[in-house]
Order: structure tokens, then sequence, then C-alpha cells
């Protein structure tokens, strides 16, 4: 399994921290050199973990709801990669705030969407013109698209909605590349800023009563879905949408 993706260049974004870390360190044990994108938390450790593993590690900050940052992101990370980017995984995103419709300003409204949906239509954008064919793209959405999520992320669900949209779309318009298209769906995980800040400790009960396995998730388990999507093996799922929620929620 380490030398599944030997040879291979990997950009995650908001590869950071939580699941995007967890994804990028699977990535890198797997064989493959990482870039990682990030904004606001520090990328010194997961980099030292890539470098552990022995792979070559890079970061370049960006805004990823600016498409010219992301733009000049992709073509650095590709260049740092030397010269291609064979998997692209789009991990940025979150929450921001918790806001009820009657509280939801067009301003939020578009932070969010940009932050969760327009990032990933940037860097898949940008990452084509750098991509070989039969590369792998992975989405990382979220359970909240499929159960509507709760109060106060009308915003946020309608993002991750759109994510599945896109994943399907891209997967078709990319099939003659054979470049694969595909979102994982997390439910609850534990470890991640965006439960740790945003979650209420009685809705995080909740969830891991409501999960068929009666756990919660950690980012590991998202990336190892991830791993799966971006490996040989999964050469001919396209256009798919993974749950990575413990059962949940059924699709």
């Amino acid at each position: 399994m380490d030398e599944d993706l030997k040879g291979r260049r990997a950009l995650v974004t908001g590869g950071a921290s939580g699941i995007g870390r967890a994804v990028a360190v699977a990535l890198a044990r797997a064989g493959a050199d990482v870039a990682i994108t990030y904004l606001a938390h520090e990328p010194a450790g997961v980099l030292a973990e890539i470098e552990e593993a022995g792979r070559g590690a890079t970061a370049f900050q960006l805004d990823a709801r600016r498409s010219w940052d992301v733009d000049k992101a992709v073509t650095d990370a590709a260049a740092a990669l030397g010269g291609g980017i064979d998997v692209l995984v789009n991990n940025v995103g979150g929450i921001v705030e918790r806001r009820t419709l009657a509280s939801l300003d067009d301003a939020h409204w578009h932070h969010v969407l940009d932050l969760n949906l327009s990032s990933a239509f940037y860097a898949s954008r940008a990452a084509l013109s750098v991509m070989p064919d039969g590369g792998r793209i992975v989405t990382v959405g979220a359970q909240a698209a499929r159960s509507g999520g709760g109060t106060g992320m009308v915003a946020y669900t309608t993002a991750k909605a759109g994510i599945e949209g896109f994943t399907r779309a891209l997967a078709r318009e990319l099939g003659p590349r054979r470049i694969t298209v595909n979102a994982v769906a997390p439910g609850f995980v534990t470890g991640t800023p965006f439960h740790t800040q945003h979650t209420p400790e009685p809705a995080q009960r909740g969830a891991v009563a409501a999960s068929s396995l009666n756990r919660a998730g950690v980012p590991d388990d998202v990336a190892s879905a991830v791993l799966y999507l971006v490996s040989d093996g999964a050469a001919f799922v396209t256009g798919t949408v993974l749950d990575v929620n413990g059962g949940a929620w059924f699709s």
C-alpha cells in the first residue's frame, strides 16, 4: 500500500489542519509528493509529517475565495512538484458562522458559497492545464448536503449540495481524458475546527448516538476514503459521492 501513489504529485487545498492535514499525510505515506494550501493555520506541522514519510512537501498561502490567488497557487504548486499535478483534493471549506435565514445577509451568503463551492471550481479549473490524462479530483462535501444540516446552516448546506452537482457534471466533462472526479461526504468528525468551533457538545453527543457504529468519525476515516478514490483501484469510479458518516445517514 505504501507504494500505491509512488511518483504521483498531489495538491491538497486547506491542508494544514483537520481533514485536509490527514489527507495530505495519507497521500505522502502512500508515496505521493504533496503540496498544500493554507490561510490561517500554521503549515509547519503537516509539512514535517510529509517529509517524515520521505516525500517532498511544500505549502502556499492563499485566500481560496479569490480566483487569481488560486490560479497562482496552483501554478506555483505544479512547478514545485516538478511540472504537474496528478491528484487534486479540494478540501477548503467551513460553516464560518451559523446564521438563520432571517439573519443571513448577502455578504455572509456569498462568503460561505465562495469558500465552499467557488473555491473548488477555481482550483479544479486551474489544475486542468497542469493535470495529465488519468488524473484524480476529489472534493470534500458534507453529510449536510443530504440531510439538510442543522439550524443556521442554510448557506453551508447549499454550497455542499452544489459540490455534488459540480462533481457529477465535471466527471462527465473530463471522462474523455480519463480524469475521475468524485467527492466524499463526511458526517460528524472530531478533531476538526468545524465541529470544535461550531457544534455544541449536546449536538456532538446526538451525532454519535445517531451513528450506526456508535462513534464519531476522525480525520483519518475521511483520508482513507480519499486515498481509495485517488488510487488505481478506483479508476472506474467517477461522478460518485462517497458517504463517510458511520451510518448516521444513508443516501
